[in-house]
Formats: C-alpha cells, sequence, structure tokens
C-alpha cells in the first residue's frame, strides 16, 4: 500500500504525519510542489514484458503527462542505482511511474522530511532542483516509466549532506 510519512529533520525516528490514503497523499505532496496520483493500464502487462509493451500499456496516461509537462522522451527502469541513496537534486523534474514493483522517495524540503512509498499504480513528480534520495530495496524488483526532456537533467546532483544515513530505508 503507497503511504506517505512525513518527519521532522530532527527527529528521524519519531513520525509526524503518517498517510495511506491516496486524496491525502496527494493533497500533502500537493502542498509541497508534488505531484502525486494513480494509474490504471489499459492492458496488462506479463512478466518481462518489453519497453514498448509497458509503455504501450499506459500511452494515454503518458501521452497525457508529456503534453501537460512538455517532455518528449520516455524509457523504462529495471535496476536501481545505489548511488541515489544519498541526496541529491537534479535539474529536471524527476516524473517516475511504477509499472510493477515499489520504491521509496524521501523528499527534504525545508525542515522536514517526506518519504513516499510508491507502489505498482504511483506516478510521483518530483520537482526540479527538490533535494531527494531514493531507495529501491535491497534485493530491487520494479519496472518504472521515467518520462523527462534531456538525458543530463536526470543526473544526480550530490548535496554532500549525510541525511538520508538517518531516516528509514525502504526494507527497514
Amino acid at each position: 500500500m503507497s503511504s506517505l510519512t512525513v518527519y521532522h529533520q530532527s527527529t528521524p525516528d519519531i513520525p509526524n504525519k503518517v498517510l495511506t490514503h491516496l486524496e491525502d497523499i496527494a493533497a500533502t505532496l500537493a502542498e509541497q510542489g508534488v505531484r502525486f496520483e494513480r494509474w490504471q493500464a489499459s492492458t496488462p502487462i506479463q512478466p518481462g514484458a518489453s519497453e514498448q509493451e509497458v509503455i504501450g500499456a499506459y500511452q494515454q496516461s503518458i501521452d497525457k503527462l508529456m503534453a501537460e509537462q512538455g517532455c518528449i522522451h520516455a524509457d523504462v527502469i529495471r535496476e536501481a542505482d545505489a548511488g541515489l541513496l544519498d541526496e541529491h537534486t537534479c535539474a529536471e523534474d524527476q516524473l517516475r511511474f511504477f509499472a510493477a514493483g515499489r520504491g521509496l522517495f524521501s523528499l527534504h524540503i525545508e525542515d522536514y522530511i517526506y518519504t513516499v512509498l510508491c507502489e505498482k499504480g504511483d506516478l510521483i513528480g518530483v520537482p526540479a532542483g527538490t533535494r531527494h534520495w531514493v531507495d529501491m530495496g535491497a534485493d530491487p524488483r520494479f519496472v518504472a516509466i521515467r518520462v523527462f526532456n534531456r538525458p543530463e537533467g536526470r543526473t544526480a546532483n550530490f548535496t554532500g549532506d549525510k541525511i538520508a544515513e538517518a531516516f528509514p530505508r525502504l526494507d527497514d
């Protein structure tokens, strides 16, 4: 089940708020400029589906998102980058849709950490410049669609802050 846990940065072991209802998660994140919504596939996706099959199952939603955001590329990823466990920013909005599996996005906004557990069907849109880290777990099993303009806009610019080490990981 998707969830949002909000912490003050000074108390990583005591959440201020835990939300599990889609509408509550989306509304709370929207207040911070973060997009969160749930999509449905137009056709079932089989294990081992190709990139084209995965994108095709969500083509209408992807086309709408790309038009809204002015994006020109979509691809499918199945492997986690361990380097993304450290706090970083990106020059371009990070739009990720989980077609399968799950991942934990932690967003450092002002004095708070918003940890968003994304599961199959979830779309998260993290605005450019937002400090964040991403955890796909010790044994990643996911399929995600990325929507973007420039590959270099997705490059992680690490902040050097070790705050991510203090907060719970996906497998904790």
